[in-house]
């Protein structure tokens, strides 16, 4: 009985993931109840709840919720972007209706979010740009024909920009805080793998392994965090249970290279935004960044790209 409990959990959160990727992948249209109770193949009645109780929001709370969150961020990245293409890009046609949710969710209006981002970048990149001037070097590698860098930081092992592309992954995903965790991560890679091994999904010398992290942890809530740990599978892979299955984009994304230890990946994420942005001459893309681990960890040192998709400023 205890098992199929187990079974019938995972198969509601396995369509309740489907749900959200129906909604990311269709971000800007207007959602009907009846339509995302179809894709998550439960009666309208019951989807409501069902949503609530696995994802601890209701489902037009969550996708209010994510699409404010998306426009801070393009706020705050695309300083130049009007505030009404920003709130048409988020699934606002009404400016107006924007505008009030905006402030109701972040206590100040779009204008003074970006003003008071604005502000706080410049002023974190004054007091870092020399630094990142004194740590980088730009090169043209004529081998890849690609843009590399060349940097002092210690755990750095070299930036490019380059283009990624598109991959279809399986994954395990979880909602709450994550970070510095090692065990939550150790579990997560260890259940997707117990699925995906018996599938012959594993042992493929052009299997990719991937951390996809949906929100900004500066925005969003921690307890609402998303992350899908992922790796790379054909196309026509047949899901279930807890495991779902998804696209990532492919495109143009900067690729630093990192040795770290389970307690630095923070350390390497800010060294990116903080140092390495400023001065490379871009700015993030409105996709979700991710890291790619290219082996196994030795001796508790990983070694991991980390991939933010971008383009010109």
């Amino acid at each position: 009985m205890k098992f199929e409990n187990v079974q019938i959990k995972n198969e509601y959160r396995h369509r309740i993931n489907k749900t959200i990727d129906y909604i990311d992948a269709n971000f800007s249209k207007q959602f009907t109840l009846d339509e995302l109770a179809a894709v998550a193949n439960f009666s309208k009645f019951h989807f409501h709840r069902i949503f609530q109780g696995v994802v601890g929001e209701t489902p037009f709370n969550f996708i209010t919720r994510v699409r404010l969150e998306r426009a801070a961020n393009l706020l705050k990245s695309n300083v130049d972007l009007p505030i009404t293409e920003v709130a048409f890009r988020c699934g606002y046609s009404d400016a107006s209706v924007f505008s009030r949710k905006f402030k109701q969710q972040f206590k100040q209006s779009a204008t003074q979010f970006r003003t008071a981002k604005e502000n706080s970048k410049i002023s974190q990149v004054n007091s870092k740009l020399q630094q990142a001037d004194d740590s980088l070097s730009m090169y043209i590698c004529a081998s890849t024909n690609t843009i590399k860098w060349k940097t002092n930081m210690e755990l750095n092992k070299g930036v490019e920009v380059k283009t990624l592309p598109e991959r279809t992954v399986v994954y395990v995903r979880h909602i709450g805080p994550y970070k510095g965790n090692e065990e939550l991560f150790k579990g997560l890679w260890n259940k997707l793998f117990a699925w995906a091994g018996p599938r012959g999904l594993v042992g493929n010398p052009n299997m990719v392994s991937m951390a996809v992290y949906h929100d900004d942890p500066n925005i969003t809530e921690e307890m609402k965090l998303r992350t899908s740990i992922c790796i790379s599978a054909p196309e026509d892979t047949k899901v279930d249970g807890e495991v779902g299955k998804m696209r990532i984009e492919g495109g143009q994304y900067m690729v630093a290279r990192f040795e770290v230890d389970a307690t630095q990946f923070a350390e390497a994420w800010q060294w990116v935004y903080s140092s390495w942005m400023p001065a490379s001459g871009y700015q993030p893309d409105d996709k979700p960044c991710f890291e790619m681990y290219n082996e196994e960890p030795k001796n508790g040192i990983f070694t991991v790209d980390i991939c933010v998709p971008v383009k010109p400023l």
